[in-house]
């Protein structure tokens, strides 16, 4: 891949400035954020859904146990009417039998010769007094059955009133939860950036006022050509100061983060829109890809935590300059680092 001149790259960054990239940078930094914010608010989303699920469950299975007990209060209140109507029936028939008993003593006063059926009309007369008597005993079962399925009523609409304050208990609770996870979020993001510009001052004093080297937006921007040869990806052994610079300032900045604040130093290759294709690099893709890796290797193997980096490659498809000029295709040709949340 040819390479510009020193002098043609100054006098192409010295004629323009572009501010697009620092403008897109921008809008994914707040993209990511309102992405967060709405998994926060799916997550939110999900726990109550449960605990509504859950409620809606105890609900279904309250009602059924009411609809079951209401049919055997109706069941009983039908058996406790019948027993009612079999008492009169009996009481009527008892009426009528010591009505008759009366007549049939009398009847005894007047003549012996009917003693025979007034014996039996006694014993008939004490079945239906035991009769009564049953029937009496069962009235007074149903009535005892009738007042415990009120009670149990009772103890349903006690334990669906106190599901419902639980549910709002819990909405309550998950919007609590909402509200502390937004207040949190937002100190996460301050703290985060205050660090990133802890970190971009400390480089800006390792690396001084470079030409190959600036700030575009959130990022520091390397050419390629001052860390790698044209073409390749691995890096030039007089990239090592650099490297070993940009190592010592991540170094001091994750002793400095808290371990609860998630952050990592993305490592973007970029490469000019001239293809390149082969064995090793089928692509652009591949190239900045691997240029990124390299990278990401370099620090980690200088005390970087890996969990702290991520490589990425983009390829021709995120240009600084959209021209044709060896000047152009020089200032697509790079390497950013932007400190961002994981």
């Amino acid at each position: 891949m040819p390479v510009a001149s020193t002098g043609g790259r100054r006098r192409s960054r010295q004629g323009q400035l572009n501010y697009w990239p620092g403008f897109v940078d921008a809008l994914s930094t707040l993209l990511l954020s309102i992405v967060f914010l709405i998994s926060v608010f799916m997550v939110g989303q999900f726990f109550l859904s449960r605990e509504l699920s859950s409620r809606d469950t105890v609900l279904d299975r309250l009602n059924r146990q009411i609809a079951e007990l209401t049919d055997l209060l109706a069941l009983e209140k039908s058996s406790r009417r019948t027993s009612e109507e079999n008492l009169t029936a009996l009481q009527s028939t008892l009426s009528a039998a010591e009505a008759d008993r009366a007549r049939l003593q009398s009847l005894i006063e007047s003549g012996g010769d009917v003693q025979a059926k007034a014996g039996e009309l006694n014993t008939a007369l004490e079945a239906e007094r035991q009769a009564t008597g049953r029937a009496l005993s069962q009235v007074e079962i149903l009535n005892q059955q009738i007042a415990a399925m009120r009670r149990q009523l009772a103890a349903l609409e006690e334990a669906l009133a106190a599901s419902e304050s639980r549910d709002k208990e819990s909405q309550a609770r998950i919007a609590d939860l909402g509200s502390r996870l937004n207040v949190a979020l937002a100190q996460r993001v301050q703290e985060l950036a205050r660090y990133r510009s802890d970190f971009f001052g400390r480089l800006r004093q390792i690396l001084g006022t470079r030409p190959d080297v600036r700030i575009v937006g959130d990022r520091f921007v390397f050419q390629s050509e001052v860390l790698f040869p044209a073409g390749q990806a691995n890096l030039k052994p007089e990239a090592s100061d650099e490297i070993d610079r940009i190592a010592s300032a991540l170094v001091e900045l994750q002793r400095q983060i808290p371990p609860d604040i998630p952050w990592v130093v993305r490592v973007d290759g970029h490469t000019d829109a001239r293809p390149i294709a082969t064995s090793q690099f089928p692509s652009n893709w591949a190239l900045s890809a691997a240029r990124a890796i390299a990278v990401v290797q370099a620090l980690a193997a200088r005390g970087v935590h890996p969990q702290h980096l991520l490589a990425a490659g983009f390829g021709e498809y995120q240009p600084l300059d959209l021209g044709t000029t060896e000047e152009a295709h020089a200032r697509n040709r790079r390497i950013e680092l932007k400190l961002t949340e994981r």
